[in-house]
């Protein structure tokens, strides 16, 4: 059988060779003689440096906040470890129980054990279920930042920002070539008028100094204009990483309102299991601004009403109602002229005046 081999010109491989190692030993040698202040150096205009630094500080803080991020979302180091690695390898990641979810079913199995008819057993099958809805919203809710947010600002630090770091180091490449053919040609201005070395004349070798310069500085400017223009795309990447910014606040505001509402209806549940805690709903008070949302001063005076109608809370400050239903109301801190502040057993709510009748104005 005959095998045919590519041609090689051997000649044009050593010549080459030797012009790259030629060409890799005077970058080297004008990058020392700069360092010992020996040698000029190109500078950049302050408009590129100031893109340049821009450029850097981006990517120094969007791959902080990549990691930190990630570090909230999944705390242990060993499963990011083996998240990374299934991604390189481009194999999907396992599927993974949250912390939240174990203890759920612990609780679960805890509950059955303990006996379902015991009022201990049937809190810790409630808790326990909570858990397990909270540890899928959580699994979602990381799921859900992952694509929104740090997904798109990890490509962007293996696309475009490791595009302008190559760029960056071909132009100083271009640089350090630029300004070694600067030294060449002021070194073979100082020999004009010397005697011509291995038969070469101080103007031939001025002569062809010169022409490499000229085409050096044509590279360089040339990469110059390159790298300036990735480096002014920085300013649309920001824009971009800004509406994935807002993206991840509205997740995260989505999450937590789950999470609110899970808890919530597991404070009802516990109540109608008998718990000895007066729960309110979480975050009745936490705006003290809004009318809507304050509770009353203590000591207000309460009354008896009658629910005409079933009502379903729109948010954990309100309190759902059924038909024919009595709770107790007072007004509001400032008065709401559409809500008043319930007590239904141990919860406390806004609710809607339009679906009460009042009884008296004796009770409290």
């Amino acid at each position: 059988m005959n095998i045919h081999l590519p041609d090689f010109d051997v000649k044009k491989l050593v010549k080459e060779a030797g012009s790259n190692l030629g060409n890799t030993f005077s970058r080297v040698v004008q990058l020392t003689e700069e360092k010992f202040g020996h040698a000029e150096k190109t500078e950049l205009d302050s408009h590129f440096e100031n893109l340049a630094e821009r450029a850097e500080c981006t990517k120094v803080w969007t791959e902080k906040i990549v990691r930190d991020t990630e570090s909230v979302l999944i705390p242990n180091p060993g499963n990011r470890v083996e998240d990374f690695i299934f991604e390189k390898i481009e194999k999907k990641k396992p599927q993974r129980l949250s912390n939240m979810e174990y203890l759920g079913l612990d609780m679960i199995e805890a509950g059955g054990d303990f006996g379902q008819d015991t009022a201990y057993g049937q809190a810790l099958i409630k808790v326990g279920q909570a858990e397990q809805k909270l540890g899928v919203c959580e699994r979602d809710f990381i799921g859900s930042v992952g694509i929104c947010f740090t997904q798109p600002l990890k490509k962007f630090l293996e696309g475009e920002m490791k595009t302008i770091t190559k760029e960056k180091g071909i132009l100083e490449t271009k640089r350090l070539d630029l300004d070694a053919c600067k030294n060449r040609v002021r070194k073979a201005r100082s020999m004009i008028g010397q005697q011509a070395k291995d038969g070469i004349s101080p103007e031939a070798v001025l002569d062809q100094a010169e022409r490499d310069l000229r085409v050096a500085q044509a590279e360089f400017d040339r990469q110059a204009e390159i790298t300036k223009i990735l480096l002014e795309g920085i300013s649309t990447s920001q824009a971009g990483h800004l509406r994935h910014l807002h993206s991840f606040v509205e997740t995260q505001v989505r999450y937590y309102n789950q999470c609110i509402s899970i808890m919530n209806d597991l404070q009802k549940e516990l109540v109608r299991l008998g718990g000895p805690t007066p729960y309110e709903p979480v975050g009745l008070d936490d705006d003290k601004n809004d009318s809507k949302t304050r509770s009353p001063e203590m000591g207000s005076e309460m009354k008896r009403a009658r629910v005409l109608c079933s009502y379903d809370a729109k948010d954990h400050t309100e309190l759902s109602l059924s038909s024919n239903e009595v709770i107790l109301v007072t007004e509001c801190s400032p008065m709401n002229s559409d809500y008043v502040y319930g007590k239904q057993g141990l919860l406390k709510g806004l609710v809607p005046r339009a679906f009460l009748e009042i009884l008296d104005d004796n009770e409290e």
